[in-house]
């Protein structure tokens, strides 16, 4: 069975190729141009995930997804041309799952999709974890099978992006990874990010983790070199 794909986006250019891009790889989708009609159609129809521009008429992104939420628990990423981080904390706050921001590569978000995807269909059947899929760094747990991370035993929700740095430091501990290798870990070869892209991913990181635990400092900064993770508390 195909898997629906909402698309929301005023610019009509973006649902077009988008959209020819997922029905390529098996998808079936449905688009709007504004926030006030994907909420009337995402509400009497099925998805299973929707991709939502911040910035629409009628009802931006950020409405919508407020909204939404209500009633909906679908998987939500957000496209967004600003580079605003409080707009981005604030979406995730609500309940988006991740962000890619404009203009984006359409593998990368091919990609982020079957991602959050195949976590949603762990959840909904609630299947036990592959061995293979759970690493272990001292406090922290983290199920890639299911994308769940735990510090402590408390749930830390990551978004894909986040969850893929954080698990390509903490393979390694006490290894430096330089941006670039965090780059191709959370976003794939050949697409280029700005490095304060990752810097920002870290950030938040550690903020999320030190909301649950104000001393944690497992994630390290290396000035001019990178960022390792360290298991010592």
């Amino acid at each position: 069975m195909k898997n629906k794909i909402a698309l929301v986006d005023d610019d009509r250019n973006i649902l077009t190729s988008v959209s020819m891009a997922l029905e390529a790889e098996g998808f079936e989708v449905t688009t709007y141009t504004d926030g006030e009609t994907a909420l009337a159609g995402l509400n009497t129809s099925n998805v299973d995930l929707a991709v939502l521009d911040i910035k629409m008429p009628r009802m931006d992104g950020m409405e919508l997804l407020q909204r939404l939420r209500k009633t909906n628990h679908l998987p939500v990423i957000f496209l967004t041309s600003k580079d605003d981080e409080v707009d981005e904390l604030l979406g995730l706050r609500m309940g988006a799952d991740d962000y890619i921001k404009k203009p984006f590569s359409q593998r990368l978000l091919i990609e982020r999709i079957r991602a959050l995807l195949r976590r949603a269909e762990a959840d909904a059947n609630n299947e036990p974890s592959k061995n293979g899929g759970v690493m272990t760094r001292g406090e922290l747990i983290l199920d890639s099978d299911r994308h769940v991370c735990t510090w402590k035993g408390q749930v830390v929700q990551l978004t894909v992006t986040e969850f893929l740095i954080l698990k390509a430091l903490a393979q390694r501990p006490g290894h430096v990874k330089n941006r670039d290798q965090l780059m191709d870990a959370a976003y794939g070869e050949n697409i280029y990010v700005d490095d304060r892209t990752i810097d920002s991913h870290i950030k938040r990181l550690r903020k999320k983790f030190r909301v649950l635990d104000k001393e944690f400092s497992q994630i390290e900064t290396l000035y001019g070199v990178g960022y390792r993770y360290s298991e010592a508390a």
